[in-house]
């Protein structure tokens, strides 16, 4: 097992900054923090009771469950009452017309009186429309009341024109029944009275499925529940959730609240203490800058805040919430290593404040585990939507897995869960471009920054391949050593490739005074003095520092401008003046003036950069010459105090000096002379 490094633990702990952040976020967290005590019990269905003999200290409903509720709904939607209207006025004028046909036709007045006895009697029950009479119960709405009836005992025109006919056979048994139906034209004056209500018809459904009942019975106080040792069946269970759901609503916390805020306090504290932890022996840099760490802890409070928010609206919203964009915003700035571990952590509160919290914080994670993979796939474009089709698919599997562990099969389908996860799983492509807010608040570059920067399309480094060609391949040369070289040391290549590439920018000012960019013999400094010519090499680091501010390129960027030569001297002009008879405590008109590198990526671009000028002027390259010539160059460095401010150790140092060692041979190994051919 690795030991820790105390030296490097003590100077963590002295940033103080780093504790008042953690301050802050334990303020945050206790504010959002529900103010509610815990269930004291924790059970599974299907495992035994592992607590005393349970009875209940309360009355409280028996919940219907999920699969209940929706049982009950789908027999209401089955079962459809249709809604009718009556109206009075037709039966007033159906027994005016027929008065006025046996007026008109002189109908005996004896037939007309049981006639009309029987059309009042049929218009008072009411008629439908013609259809099939099954004993189905309706609603007739009869002026200002609404009644339910059997449709069997109502009329339809079919039906009254026997219910006629049978009374004009009893009244009048020596006359044909069917001619006097048709002499009288009955069918015109039996219409139907009772109209279809489509709209109150389906308002009286919605309600049907809308008001039932979620309960189904009491438990009274006293009343015994489940003993110790008992399998915890499905009917238990659910008596059990209840009892938790009633507990929290009637009960809640009793004991004393200065308790209970000290729970909560040790609670997040531990939670903090464990991201700590997790920066610490992933990536211990991250303590080092400030900004950094403030990003971590403000992620954490992020997604405690948004949990806890979103819980007080409704607990089943959490699946719609997406937290695995967090993944994605600490994977563009920092090391993978550091993600996913802060990432878990931050989703603990989960298991604590929901009520299905073992499974929100699986399938929470599962869509920060594939995020973080898949966007490292799919970046670009719309092909970044290819991404929301994984994190969908492996978070409903997870749900599915929890379904049949918990019910034993998936269905019903719960659709509403399901269209929570695919809609958090668009969330999460579409919130990821806040990334560039948080690069702006927290001052970081990230990856797809570096990424821009490092393109040698970028117009600032196409201009320095036009104007400075050799500048720009030296630059080339630099980012490349560098990036190797700052991977074998744990540090990030992308920085380093980027620092390099704009590291001598500043030469764009005056590219004929470096010789690399030199032409047709065309020398520049022929005709200055060693400090003239000095002061204009030197520029190019303030110039480089103009430039970047600018083109507004990032801080990160413009530290490695002023930071790759430190405060080294000019040692060729040096030399030349000293030589010349000049005084050689006059050293500081040929010293740079710009800072000292801090971070390991400015130490390396320095290192590579001297380097890769000086193996230029080896006459051989061999394995000896290009190892002195590292040596010489780390050496240099370290006795000139270049390095003090640098978070390097020699074992960096020597890896470093390894890995450029290693990639000078292979720039300039040796080729195979072509014979030439005899003619």
């Amino acid at each position: 097992m690795e030991r820790l490094d105390l030296f490097k633990l003590r100077r963590v702990l002295g940033k103080r900054g780093n504790f008042l952040v953690l301050g802050i976020a334990l303020v945050v967290m206790m504010i959002f923090y529900p103010v509610d005590g815990k269930f004291r019990y924790e059970y599974k269905k299907g495992s035994p009771w592992l607590y005393e003999t349970l009875e209940s200290p309360i009355d409280f409903p028996v919940l219907k469950t999920a699969e209940e509720i929706s049982q009950e709904k789908s027999s209401a939607a089955s079962s459809i009452i249709q809604y009718y209207r009556k109206d009075d006025k037709i039966m007033a004028s159906s027994l005016e017309k027929f008065s006025q046909k046996c007026f008109k036709d002189s109908i005996p007045t004896s037939i007309q009186d049981v006639v009309s006895a029987a059309l009042g009697k049929i218009y008072q029950k009411g008629i439908l429309p013609q259809m099939e009479l099954e004993r189905r119960t309706i609603f007739v709405q009869r002026g200002r009341n609404a009644s339910q009836e059997i449709d069997s005992d109502l009329y339809t025109p079919e039906k009254a024109i026997r219910y006629i006919r049978s009374e004009l056979q009893y009244a009048f048994a020596d006359q044909n029944p069917d001619s006097l139906l048709s002499k009288l034209e009955i069918s015109g004056f039996v219409q139907p009275d009772l109209s279809f209500d489509k709209n109150t018809t389906e308002e009286l459904h919605r309600r049907a499925i809308d008001f039932i009942s979620p309960t189904k019975g009491m438990v009274y106080a006293g009343e015994h529940i489940v003993s110790k040792g008992e399998t915890v069946t499905a009917e238990v269970a659910q008596i059990l959730d209840s009892f938790k759901a009633e507990y929290k609503k009637s009960i809640g916390y009793s004991g004393n609240p200065v308790m209970l805020h000290l729970g909560h306090a040790l609670v997040i504290v531990m939670l903090l203490l464990m991201a700590y932890l997790a920066v610490y022996f992933s990536n211990p840099d991250v303590l080092r800058h400030q900004n950094e760490f403030n990003f971590v802890i403000f992620i954490l409070c992020l997604n405690f805040v948004v949990m806890m928010l979103v819980r007080k609206i409704s607990p089943e919203l959490l699946y719609l919430v997406p937290f695995a964009v967090t993944v994605l915003y600490m994977s563009a700035f920092l090391y993978n290593r550091v993600v996913l571990p802060v990432y878990f952590i931050s989703l603990m509160p989960l298991l604590l404040v929901a009520e299905n919290g073992v499974e929100l914080y699986i399938t929470a994670s599962v869509a920060g585990a594939v995020a973080f993979v898949s966007f490292s796939l799919y970046e670009r474009g719309w092909l970044q939507f290819v991404n929301t089709l994984y994190i969908f698919i492996a978070c409903a599997l997870v749900h599915i897995g929890f379904q049949l562990v918990s019910k034993g099969t998936v269905f019903p389908l719960d659709n509403r869960i399901y269209l929570y996860l695919f809609i958090a799983s668009v969330l999460v492509v579409i919130t990821y471009p806040f990334v560039f807010l948080m690069e702006k608040i927290f001052y970081m570059v990230s990856i797809s920054t570096l990424k821009d920067l490092s393109d040698t399309e970028n117009p600032l480094l196409e201009d320095l391949a036009t104007k400075a060609p050799g500048t720009f391949q030296h630059s080339l040369q630099v980012a490349n050593l560098a990036e190797r070289a700052v991977f074998s040391i744990g540090g990030n290549p992308r920085i380093a490739r980027a620092g390099a590439l704009y590291h001598d920018i500043g030469k764009l000012v005056n590219p004929q005074a470096f010789i690399e960019n030199s032409s047709n013999g065309i020398n520049l400094h022929k005709d200055l003095s060693p400090v003239e010519s000095a002061q204009m090499i030197i520029k190019h680091v303030e110039d480089g520092a103009a430039l970047a501010d600018k083109n507004k390129l990032p801080k990160l960027v413009k530290d490695f401008i002023l930071s790759h030569h430190g405060h080294s001297v000019t040692e060729y002009f040096y030399n030349v003046y000293c030589n010349g008879g000049g005084d050689p405590k006059d050293k500081g008109l040929f010293t740079y003036k710009g800072e000292l590198p801090s971070t390991k990526e400015e130490v390396v671009v320095m290192i590579a950069d001297a380097v890769e000028a000086a193996s230029r002027s080896l006459s051989e390259y061999s394995e000896e010459t290009i190892s002195n010539l590292v040596d010489n160059v780390v050496e240099k460095r370290i006795a000139g105090n270049q390095l003090i401010r640098a978070d390097v150790t020699f074992k960096d140092l020597n890896i470093i000096k390894s890995v450029l060692k290693r990639q000078i041979r292979e720039i300039y190994h040796a080729r195979i002379a072509y014979p030439k051919r005899n003619s």
